[in-house]
């Protein structure tokens, strides 16, 4: 079965088709720098992993960008009440970035551009925009010219002349229209600013990634992603600024997630209600919290808190368990056995991972598969006799969907020195001589040392806690 994603520009689902065969051309909005990401800035960096994981999977070569915006207001004015030099504080938080989506199983992009490094393409986008009539100067400043772009609203689904019923013009503005957006802002004092032919300055927001997008991966690309909040203004005016330049459609397909909500309410910055993955981090396990952003689809509203989040790790530890138990299993299976119905099941649920996949990238209901998966090889393991070549093919099985997922179902293998091991066996021992007093000594001693222990029918298990 092919992959299927729902596409914004058409609102519809549609089947993926690459520009050039086996190869992906990717392109993410990625954050602007002046504070730490919060977990909704983390929503879209963990689904388009996956996406880009998922396209992996499936065979493709992809060429995945994501960028940082380095230089702009927020900045500006971060470094103002900090007292603290706007590039060092960009920088800052560029490394707590890496930092922060390291720690949540996030693979580095192929291309991290940055605004500042990608000035001599922007401007040179600018003046060829100005050039072929789409762009105009007004005292320094330059904005695009949105009538010149027939076609201005297709990403969002809205006409020119509704769009331009709700914009204003704002005092000390110059533009033409209320619909025309800035591609320079000329600098007021004290700023940071590049030499351009218009004015000292800098770039608007929305051309950035527009040049960046050309520079890296070309005039079309196959996938442009980011939040839901990105798809208007910014997707729709890098649209208009990248399709009148270069007269070629931008991108095939648009993908974005939906919002991260705290009470139902959209979770910013500006609103206050956020939570900030550098603290999260701290207080849980942070393949936890990849695991929570991914048990819904990306493309629907993800309600935060607490209760969530644990039930997540409930989740999670449920798959690590059983994960473990199957290996402690194969340890004492000698006979690698004849094939069985559960191998059969295997590829059943195998098949029905990759369909849910495959259909807009249904983390969702893939990860529901992992639990019925889980459930039915629990059942599995009561029984007497179990094939070797099964257990390991269960095994195996985890591994692939958590890379695919960029989450490990298979917790690696942890040795206990020499102390401990011989700890185990004194206990073992002293179990089958009935000493139980000593038994409990030596289980508590274990405990204290971060091993626990637990009795099955199968014999004695042990896991860190």
């Amino acid at each position: 079965m092919a992959i299927h994603m729902y596409n914004t520009l058409t609102r519809s689902k549609e089947e993926f088709r690459p520009l050039e065969e086996g190869r992906v051309k990717m392109y993410v909005c990625g954050p602007t720098v002046y504070n730490y990401i919060h977990i909704g800035n983390a929503r879209p960096v963990v689904v388009f992993d996956m996406v880009r994981r998922y396209l992996q999977y499936k065979g493709y070569e992809v060429e995945y960008v994501s960028n940082f915006t380095d230089v702009d207001d927020k900045i500006i004015k971060a470094a103002k009440e900090n007292g603290e030099d706007a590039f060092k504080l960009a920088e800052r938080f560029i490394e707590k970035f890496h930092e922060d989506t390291k720690a949540l199983g996030v693979k580095e992009a192929d291309e991290h551009p940055r605004v500042t490094e990608s000035m001599p393409e922007i401007i040179e986008f600018i003046q060829a925009l100005v050039d072929k009539g789409y762009g105009y100067e007004a005292d320094g400043d330059v904005y695009f010219h949105t009538k010149a772009f027939p076609s201005y609203g297709q990403l969002s689904g809205q006409s020119i002349d509704d769009l331009r019923s709700g914009a204003r013009i704002d005092v000390g503005e110059q533009k033409r229209d209320p619909l025309d957006f800035a591609l320079w802002k000329k600098a007021k004092d004290g700023e940071v600013n590049w030499e351009a032919p218009w004015s000292s300055g800098r770039p608007g927001w929305h051309i950035e990634c527009s040049a960046m997008v050309k520079k890296y991966l070309g005039d079309t690309i196959d996938i442009h992603a980011g939040g839901q909040d990105l798809a208007f203004p910014h997707h729709e005016n890098e649209v208009a600024q990248s399709e009148a330049l270069n007269e070629k459609k931008m991108a095939n397909y648009w993908l974005h997630n939906g919002y991260i909500q705290i009470d139902n309410e959209k979770m910013s910055k500006s609103l206050g209600n956020f939570v900030l993955v550098n603290d999260l981090i701290k207080a849980y396990d942070p393949s936890v919290i990849r695991f929570f952003i991914l048990q819904a689809h990306y493309r629907h509203p993800l309600n935060f808190n607490n209760e969530l989040l644990e039930s997540a790790k409930s989740g999670l530890v449920r798959i690590h368990t059983f994960a473990e138990n199957v290996q402690h299993r194969i340890k004492e299976t000698a006979d690698l056995g004849e094939s069985d119905v559960m191998e059969n099941r295997i590829e059943q649920f195998k098949k029905r991972f990759i369909d849910d996949m495959d259909d807009d990238f249904h983390t969702a209901n893939a990860i529901t598969n992992v639990f019925e998966f889980v459930r039915e090889g629990n059942r599995y393991l009561q029984e007497p006799n179990t094939s070797k070549r099964v257990l390991e093919l269960m095994v195996t099985t985890l591994k692939e969907w958590g890379t695919v997922l960029g989450v490990s179902f298979v917790p690696e293998a942890e040795l206990l020195d020499d102390e401990i091991e011989t700890l185990i066996e004194q206990r073992i021992q002293a179990r089958s001589e009935r000493n139980f007093q000593e038994s409990d000594r030596i289980r508590d001693d274990l405990k204290e040392r971060g091993i626990l222990l637990e009795d099955t029918a199968q014999g004695t298990r042990w896991k860190r806690v």
